[in-house]
């Protein structure tokens, strides 16, 4: 097999010959080359198709109640020089009067959460191939259980999970959608009772799968229909595509019910929509949209979108986030009926995870309003964001001013102590805050 020595430390000779079993062939180096890549990717195409098929096995048999034969993976330590390292960061943290920040579990990766309706386990989803559960079996409010969650089945990308009121748990995938029933019944062995509801590949398009903006996040709504975000893989995408992902539901959220069927299309003109969820009281969807790059440090402003009905458009590709054109687009004409974001979020902090709090632990004044993570940025020259925002709601449904909730995880020399991703309500109405950095979930609790 050809290493990248051969290349670097020879001068290839201009011709080799290759032997056949019907003659000798003549080749060019570049002849060899290509076929011994072939070769390379033919196997390798090959052992995925052999993955697959296994781990298409593997979901019959869980499908039908059968064990798999997969070994139970060891638990996260949850104690020890990282867990001390992580509690001094917790230390660090700043919120409001009354409040206080703990590290509740050491969970690689962490990123999308949904608590268990019984408030058992809490699943977190990550950007790679895991899905983790944590328990707090002995309720002093620290997960002392956390591991990985159906490691008999590969997956890819399972950043969103969200349960059912009934305690159906779904998991979303870059381009899979995945159903486990009696979830928090069945974590704790390494066979789950597992279902596939959406097929590899029918998510979107094979040909449309991208490493950009494929971490799909999922809420079941008042109407027990599953609503998926669903990312454009492109900064800006060219005009020519725009049909197709209109058609598709690409850039925006998609609805389906709770067996797979009946796609719908919710809500269009997104960019890279995250977290999101509905408001109890009204049923409107909220969600968190992703700006465009590129445009300067405090350009377009980030979008939290308040989505009222079915089939609305909230601006994108026109708009890159706000009222701001966008450049490939500043001259095309906009459809009619877009609407603009709820809340318009600081340039470029990369809000995710939002959740209406829903507990009653906290204040008065934080009951019923919308908490939200800023992942922070990535591309501005001065960073902003790695923090938890508070936006309180009007009598009418409508937002009024967003203000910073918890923050320290960017410190004074521009250094990303932690990296918050999704916060979700625990049964207690105290508030867990997922980290893919720290590779933690931080809890926010208030009062004694």
């Amino acid at each position: 097999m050809l290493g990248a020595g051969n290349f670097a430390q020879k001068q290839p000779p201009a011709t080799l010959y290759l032997a056949a079993t019907d003659a000798a062939k003549l080749a060019t180096w570049e002849d060899i080359v290509i076929k011994k890549l072939a070769f390379v990717l033919s196997c390798a195409a090959a052992l995925c198709v052999t993955s697959a098929f296994a781990q298409d096995k593997n979901l019959e048999k869980l499908g039908g109640f059968k064990t798999t034969g997969t070994p139970m993976m060891e638990p996260i330590p949850q104690t020890g020089e990282h867990a001390e390292a992580l509690k001094a960061i917790a230390a660090k943290i700043k919120v409001p009067d009354g409040f206080k920040v703990n590290l509740y579990a050491i969970v690689p990766d962490a990123r999308h959460m949904a608590v268990g309706p019984q408030g058992v386990v809490t699943f977190v989803g990550t950007r790679k191939e895991l899905v983790y559960s944590m328990t707090d079996r002995n309720k002093d409010r620290v997960a002392d259980d956390v591991k990985v969650f159906a490691p008999s089945i590969k997956m890819a990308v399972p950043n969103g999970v969200c349960f059912s009121r009934d305690g159906h748990l779904y998991v979303v995938e870059q381009n899979r959608v995945l159903w486990f029933p009696g979830a928090e019944f069945f974590y704790e062995g390494p066979d789950v009772a597992a279902s596939t509801i959406v097929k590899q590949g029918e998510l979107i398009p094979a040909s449309n799968e991208s490493f950009n903006h494929t971490a799909r996040t999922c809420r079941v709504g008042p109407d027990n229909r599953i609503y998926i975000t669903i990312g454009q893989p492109f900064n800006v995408p060219a005009p020519e595509l725009l049909p197709e992902f209109e058609k598709l539901g690409i850039g925006g959220i998609i609805s389906m019910k709770q067996d797979g069927t009946d796609r719908k299309i919710y809500a269009r003109g997104m960019r890279n929509p995250l977290g999101l969820d509905f408001n109890p009281k009204d049923k409107t969807l909220w969600v968190n949209d992703n700006q465009v790059d590129g445009m300067g440090d405090t350009i377009p402003p980030g979008e939290m979108n308040r989505v009222t009905g079915p089939d609305q458009n909230f601006g994108f590709p026109w708009y890159g986030g706000g009222k701001v054109r966008t450049i490939e687009y500043k001259d095309a004409t906009v459809p009619e009926g877009v609407i603009f974001p709820e809340v318009e979020q600081e340039a470029h902090a990369a809000d995710l995870g939002l959740s209406f709090y829903t507990g009653k632990q906290f204040p008065e004044k934080y009951r019923g309003g919308v908490f939200s993570t800023q992942h922070g940025s990535w591309n501005r020259v001065d960073p902003v964001g790695a923090r938890v925002m508070f936006t309180p709601l009007k009598a009418d449904g409508t937002a009024d001013k967003t203000e910073v909730f918890a923050d320290g995880w960017l410190n004074e020399n521009g250094e990303y102590l932690g990296r918050p991703v999704d916060v979700q309500v625990l049964k207690d109405g105290s508030l867990l805050v997922s980290d893919d950095l720290a590779g933690a979930v931080w809890r926010i609790s208030y009062g004694d």
